[in-house]
């Protein structure tokens, strides 16, 4: 069963080979699109953030708990062993690489596998661990003496569901006696079969198909109910409903656990539908800080005129890796033929690529294959590059009434910087609306944005000082 789950995760394997990535279009070759602002799908942004951060970054983020009930216990673990999990469930756990609980698994985990079992809700960035630990409850909640499904997963997303299967597939690897299926697109059942597997982890419209129109399983039976990526499956129409259909059918003995990487009023709205009495965790924030970067503006007359700024820049001081934020695809084209042409490495990442493409691309500019890393608001958040010591804000970030997106600035500038490192931030002004936009940042942030004068070596030596 374990090649067969492997087999299917495979399909969606990245490969590192993607031939032509970081290759501008052809002028014949570009679309509308490329004249729109360039966003972030949200589920595909949550993939790749999956993807790119399997490895747990270390958090020293606060957490905070609430709950409704004050005499639940709550208490928190420092090793994985302190769970006293199966021992073949806590070998595979350690040959995932995972040495010690990250901060949300030290203190969901042990809440997670009390008995009786406890409703939570969690909240916690990719890369913090939150899908080990819910995968690790859901395993310890399975009796394979029992040979129907007892475990419920849903995630937004086909891609997201295989990228979940993944990590129950490596982490069960050592319990060959519990059975794992995917309820996605593709994946079929012979009319009038049951399922006999224990945990079925797939998206709400095949979930909601197989256990209530065709019956091939009992969501009477259901032990635990797991919504992944939450704030992903509110975004997607019809998630929702489908989701509060299958609960419907689920005992009130069910465990639920509930994870999402954001937790606005329409989450929250969502989750108290679907779980009663939740102790609810969330990992706060750590907030990005502007202290160790330098930041500047430039005045230029248009975009052949920012082209120069960056050639300036690049003239006189040496940089380690540079990431480029560009408005539009066509302007993040434009701008990667000009540099290739002048002889720069240079990688593009925006929205038209796949997310295995633009894995394919990060993982080139990781490894120091392209210097210059020209990408559009797909890339606003969440990336580490330890070598990037200059942001360029090619265009000023800016919300749908075209004023100043703070927001995105600080993420966006916040890729320099990392690792407690001094970083540069350039933006490059063109427009009054665009100063306008700068002046606005700086006041919000109360930091100074500095002129800079691009013809004069001596002060752009300084800054690279």
């Amino acid at each position: 069963m374990a090649s067969q789950w492997g087999q299917k995760a495979e399909e969606l394997e990245i490969s590192n080979k993607v031939a032509g990535l970081g290759l501008a279009k052809n002028e014949d070759q570009k679309s509308d699109s490329e004249e729109v602002p360039d966003t972030a799908n949200p589920a595909e942004a949550s993939l790749l953030m999956k993807i790119i951060r399997q490895g747990l970054v270390e958090s020293k983020q606060d957490i905070e708990i609430q709950r409704k009930n004050p005499n639940s216990p709550l208490y928190s673990v420092k090793t994985f062993e302190a769970l006293h999990l199966k021992p073949n469930l806590l070998k595979g756990v350690y040959a995932m690489g995972f040495n010690a609980p990250s901060k949300i698994q030290e203190t969901a985990l042990p809440t997670l596998l009390a008995d009786p079992p406890q409703n939570m809700i969690a909240q916690s960035q990719s890369g913090t661990g939150k899908t080990a630990a819910f995968v690790l409850a859901m395993l310890s909640r399975v009796d394979p003496s029992k040979n129907y499904p007892q475990v419920l997963c849903l995630s937004p997303t086909y891609e997201l569901a295989i990228q979940t299967g993944e990590v129950a597939a490596k982490m069960a690897k050592f319990c060959p006696e519990i059975k794992l299926k995917y309820a996605v697109r593709g994946e079929q059942i012979p009319k009038g079969t049951k399922i006999t597997d224990h945990i079925i982890i797939g998206t709400p419209g095949k979930m909601l198909d197989w256990g209530v129109k065709f019956g091939v399983f009992d969501l009477s039976k259901i032990k635990v109910f797991v919504l992944d990526e939450a704030d992903v499956m509110i975004d997607r129409q019809g998630h929702q409903d489908q989701c509060i259909n299958i609960h419907k059918y689920l005992p009130p003995t069910c465990q639920m656990m509930f994870f999402s990487a954001t937790y606005g009023s329409a989450v929250m709205d969502f989750a108290e539908i679907i779980i009663p009495n939740p102790i609810i965790i969330r990992l706060l924030r750590e907030e990005e800080s502007l202290d160790n970067i330098k930041q500047y503006y430039v005045k230029c007359k248009n975009a052949d005129d920012k082209y120069r700024a960056i050639c300036n820049i690049y003239g006189v001081i040496t940089i380690g890796q540079a990431i480029i934020f560009c408005h539009t695809r066509k302007t993040a084209s434009w701008l990667s033929e000009k540099m290739s042409r002048d002889g720069h490495s240079v990688a593009v990442l925006s929205g038209e690529l796949t997310v295995e493409q633009r894995i394919a691309v990060l993982d080139r500019f990781r490894d120091g294959l392209e210097k210059v890393l020209i990408t559009t608001n797909v890339l606003s958040r969440g990336i580490d590059v330890e070598q990037v010591t200059l942001v360029v804000n090619f265009d000023m970030p800016m919300d749908l009434e075209r004023k100043a997106d703070c927001e995105t600035y600080l993420h966006r500038i916040g890729r320099t910087g990392r690792f407690g490192k001094a970083g540069i931030a350039i933006n490059l002004i063109d427009t009054s609306q665009a100063m306008q936009i700068c002046l606005d940042i700086e006041a919000h942030f109360g930091k100074k944005i500095h002129l800079l004068d691009i013809e004069d070596a001596e002060e752009i030596e300084k800054i690279g000082a």
